[in-house]
């Protein structure tokens, strides 16, 4: 994740109280995370890891939904999200409209959810 890319994930979450951070469990997804969680200094309810490939997700998509935040922030691999988001869209409470993504998940189409890419611009589905 580059500066630029996150200083315009900071400013996307923006006056939000608290998010919840979900993280794929690679390094680099979960340094991310935890470069999001520094930088934007406010009240983190949850982090939530998953791995990138599980029998059902259910269990990592009910703790990150659960704490129902302003702001659900995710630092993750394509794969790993693609399974994620399909249970948190059949299981849980979950909106992408209230989601933020790194740049890792810029081609992923869904309805509603925004995110940032490298150069510091952002983009919405």
């Amino acid at each position: 994740m580059t500066p630029r890319e996150l200083a315009a994930l900071v400013r996307l979450i923006g006056p939000a109280r608290h998010i919840v951070l979900g993280t794929a469990a690679d390094p680099v997804s979960r340094a991310d995370g935890e470069r999001i969680a520094e930088a934007w200094g406010g009240l983190v309810l949850a982090t939530v890891t998953w791995p990138e490939t599980a029998a059902s997700w259910l269990r990592q998509a009910r703790r990150f939904a659960a704490p129902e935040p302003d702001v659900w922030v995710v630092s993750a691999t394509p794969a790993g999200w693609a399974g994620m988001a399909r249970r948190l869209r059949l299981s849980t409470s979950w909106s992408p409209h209230r989601t933020l993504t790194t740049s890792a998940l810029a081609d992923f189409a869904l309805p509603g959810l925004r995110g940032t890419r490298p150069d510091g611009t952002t983009w919405e589905t």
